[in-house]
Protein backbone atom coordinates (compact mmCIF):
# COMPACT_ATOMS: atom_id res chain seq x y z
CA UNK A 1 0.00 0.00 0.00
CA UNK A 2 0.71 3.37 -0.65
CA UNK A 3 -0.30 6.72 0.52
CA UNK A 4 -0.02 10.14 -0.42
CA UNK A 5 2.54 12.38 1.98
CA UNK A 6 -0.92 14.79 2.54
CA UNK A 7 -2.53 11.85 4.72
CA UNK A 8 -2.29 12.81 8.54
CA UNK A 9 1.10 10.63 9.66
CA UNK A 10 1.09 12.27 12.87
CA UNK A 11 3.27 9.71 15.29
CA UNK A 12 4.02 6.94 12.39
CA UNK A 13 7.37 5.74 12.84
CA UNK A 14 9.70 5.31 10.11
CA UNK A 15 12.53 3.15 9.27
CA UNK A 16 14.79 6.51 9.78
CA UNK A 17 13.36 6.39 13.54
CA UNK A 18 14.40 3.57 14.27
CA UNK A 19 17.37 2.62 16.93
CA UNK A 20 20.39 -0.02 16.23
CA UNK A 21 18.86 -3.30 16.52
CA UNK A 22 15.13 -2.37 17.13
CA UNK A 23 12.91 -4.31 15.00
CA UNK A 24 9.92 -3.40 12.93
CA UNK A 25 6.92 -4.59 10.14
CA UNK A 26 6.52 -2.27 7.35
CA UNK A 27 3.22 -0.79 7.20
CA UNK A 28 3.24 1.01 3.89
CA UNK A 29 5.32 3.24 1.79
CA UNK A 30 4.79 7.31 1.39
CA UNK A 31 6.37 8.26 -1.35
CA UNK A 32 4.48 6.78 -5.09
CA UNK A 33 7.75 7.76 -6.36
CA UNK A 34 10.01 5.72 -4.72
CA UNK A 35 7.37 2.99 -3.77
CA UNK A 36 8.70 1.13 -7.13
CA UNK A 37 12.25 1.03 -6.62
CA UNK A 38 11.55 -0.01 -2.67
CA UNK A 39 9.34 -2.55 -3.71
CA UNK A 40 11.82 -4.17 -5.82
CA UNK A 41 14.85 -4.48 -3.35
CA UNK A 42 11.88 -6.08 -1.00
CA UNK A 43 10.63 -3.46 1.20
CA UNK A 44 7.13 -4.96 0.67
CA UNK A 45 4.04 -4.00 3.24
CA UNK A 46 4.22 -6.87 6.35
CA UNK A 47 7.52 -7.96 6.00
CA UNK A 48 9.58 -7.16 8.86
CA UNK A 49 12.92 -5.15 8.75
CA UNK A 50 15.88 -4.91 11.31
CA UNK A 51 18.37 -1.57 11.69
CA UNK A 52 21.42 -2.92 11.46
CA UNK A 53 24.00 0.00 11.15
CA UNK A 54 24.27 3.60 10.66
CA UNK A 55 27.27 5.66 9.37
CA UNK A 56 29.72 7.89 11.20
CA UNK A 57 27.79 10.72 10.45
CA UNK A 58 24.22 9.12 10.36
CA UNK A 59 23.32 8.80 6.58
CA UNK A 60 23.32 6.14 5.34
CA UNK A 61 21.88 3.35 7.31
CA UNK A 62 21.94 0.06 6.44
CA UNK A 63 18.61 -2.74 7.47
CA UNK A 64 18.19 -6.14 7.07
CA UNK A 65 14.84 -7.59 5.19
CA UNK A 66 14.29 -10.81 4.00
CA UNK A 67 18.31 -12.13 5.12
CA UNK A 68 20.31 -9.48 3.39
CA UNK A 69 21.51 -6.06 4.03
CA UNK A 70 20.30 -3.00 2.39
CA UNK A 71 21.77 0.54 2.40
CA UNK A 72 19.58 2.93 2.42
CA UNK A 73 19.53 7.15 3.05
CA UNK A 74 17.84 8.86 5.51
CA UNK A 75 15.62 10.29 2.82
CA UNK A 76 14.49 6.87 1.58
CA UNK A 77 14.17 5.45 5.12
CA UNK A 78 11.86 8.16 6.09
CA UNK A 79 9.68 6.56 3.05
CA UNK A 80 9.04 3.77 4.97
CA UNK A 81 6.22 3.39 7.39
CA UNK A 82 5.80 0.92 9.89
CA UNK A 83 2.98 -0.57 11.67
CA UNK A 84 2.13 0.64 15.10
CA UNK A 85 2.97 -2.02 17.87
Amino acid sequence: MVQNSSEDQQGQKTVRDMKIGERGEICCLNDPEMALKLLEMGCIPGTEVKLNSKAPLGDPITIIVNDYTLSLRLDEAETILLKKR
